[in-house]
């Protein structure tokens, strides 16, 4: 088949690109090597929806920030993943760190950015009585959402598959040449793949997949921040999302009330030259707790029960690169590091356009549902919700986490949703990001991968590859 368009990369930006393209008439394909999508970046990403007015107006990521974070709304009224909007505090501790904090509301003012407001100490303490005595000044921002960034992906992916994407997980680039009828070949172990159109979105390795195509300009260098989840029992210690005043590098080390309530603290930001190095390290720890109770003293590193790593896609010059190339239909979305969550629908809709003015005929499809049918959330519902659903299905009167109160009847439509592996149930459902950590979940959730997917135990893995839970005994 000659596709009209592949996407290279299956993160949040990829997922955002095909479920975008998808709705026009056009055969469209995603090329992903791990074995699901979101399972990357976006998936140590912080799940944040910035409000909008960190970036500059003079860069591609300043016009995108705000053009996302307004489509964030509909995209979730779509598709059905958690988002709430719980605004952000940037908070300043001395007083030259204040014209930092008005750079930011002009900034935003500039933008269009709405409700940015700066609150004095009295305000601050008012609002949220945890953040340090020491605070002066905070700017407030109502337009920061949070999400869970590996749910939008599966979602995403979801839908652009119901209205006939054409998804390949497992599926790394090997390849890629033009072809003597102005199209492109791209290889992979699963086979050749033939396009009018190619659109890098490989994040950490667009420069790899730029260098196949013989157009490379830039390097992408790994830039690792390190994330701490904390205990429940600080659930609602903050109500927003904390800042301290940025740096020219980072936004700093924050707090982070999550989609689901627990709080989670980081991210650090180190470069490193290794593109897979995802260990959380004890300096990195030191640093982020050391850091967030100066805003807000009663954390502790004790409250800590999971620590993880994210690499950013960094391109020279800290910006995205997205457009065209020397080579016709090859196209660039690289360098997508913070906001580019928030950035990833308005960067679909940039896509789109840049294809149509390359020359891609895109007709609407008379027949685009978009939607897809919402998962049960069971310990959300009603007693007599409950009651009702296990009366039809009894799998969902079956516990299988404790921590999260997650039923086998969340976790079998999770597998037939797509999951494949232990950390694919763990994305869709939580069951495993509890106190426990799949202490007591992990075995039955192996099995019920085993039965749905007709796999043996030793074949279910944590998150694909070789990272097989148990192995055949060696003789």
């Amino acid at each position: 088949m000659l596709y009209d368009a592949i996407v290279i990369g299956g993160g949040v930006t990829g997922c955002a690109i095909v479920r975008e393209l998808i709705r026009y008439s056009l055969r469209v394909a995603l090329l992903e090597s791990e074995v699901e999508v979101g399972f990357g970046t976006s998936k140590a990403n912080s799940g944040i929806i910035h409000g909008g007015h960190h970036s500059s107006p003079d860069t591609l990521k300043g016009k995108l920030e705000w053009e996302g974070n307004q489509m964030w709304d509909p995209l979730c009224d779509e598709l059905g993943f958690g988002f709430k909007r719980i605004g952000e505090l940037t908070v300043a501790l001395e007083d030259d760190q204040l014209p930092t904090l008005e750079k930011l509301q002009k900034q935003g003012q500039e933008k269009g950015v709405t409700g940015l407001e700066m609150w004095d100490s009295d305000r601050i303490k008012t609002e949220e009585p945890h953040i340090s005595s020491e605070a002066i000044a905070a700017l407030h921002a109502p337009t920061t959402g949070v999400v869970n960034p590996y749910e939008a992906c599966f979602s995403l992916i979801e839908n652009a598959v119901l209205n006939g994407l054409d998804l390949f997980t497992n599926c790394p680039v090997t390849g890629l040449r033009e072809t003597a009828d102005s199209t492109w070949a791209i290889d992979t172990p699963r086979g050749e793949f033939n396009t009018c159109f190619v659109i890098n979105a490989a994040g950490l390795y667009a420069d790899a997949i730029a260098e196949f195509a013989g157009v490379r300009n830039f390097t992408i260098k790994p830039r690792k921040g390190e994330e701490y989840l904390l205990d429940k029992r600080l659930v609602g210690l903050v109500k927003r999302v904390i800042f301290p005043c940025p740096t020219p590098v980072s936004k700093g080390i924050l707090v982070i009330p999550t989609y689901d309530g627990t709080l989670m603290v980081g991210p650090t930001a180190e470069m490193v030259d290794d593109k897979t190095d995802l260990t959380t390290t004890q300096e990195g720890g030191q640093k982020v707790f050391s850091s967030v109770t100066r805003t807000v003293p009663g954390i502790s590193p004790r409250d800590c029960i999971a620590e993880f790593a994210g690499l950013r896609a960094v391109a020279e010059g800290e910006d995205f690169i997205i457009g065209t190339t020397g080579k016709k239909g090859f196209i660039n979305v690289a360098g997508i590091q913070s906001p580019g969550l928030t950035a990833a629908p308005a960067i679909a809709t940039m896509v789109a356009d840049i294809l149509r003015e390359e020359g891609l005929s895109l007709d609407p499809k008379d027949n685009f549902i978009p939607s897809v049918p919402k998962p049960v959330h069971f310990a959300s519902l009603s007693t007599e919700e409950q009651i009702k659903l296990v009366e039809k299905n009894p799998s969902y009167g079956r516990i299988i986490c404790r921590c999260e109160l997650i039923t086998e009847g969340e976790i079998i439509d999770a597998i037939r949703r797509g999951a494949r592996t232990l950390d694919g149930i763990k994305f869709r459902t939580r069951a495993g990001m509890g106190r426990c950590q799949g202490g007591f979940c992990t075995g039955r959730c192996m099995e019920l991968i085993s039965q749905e997917c007709n796999l043996s135990m030793t074949e279910v893995t944590k998150r694909g590859g070789e990272t097989w839970v148990i192995r055949e005994p060696v003789h």
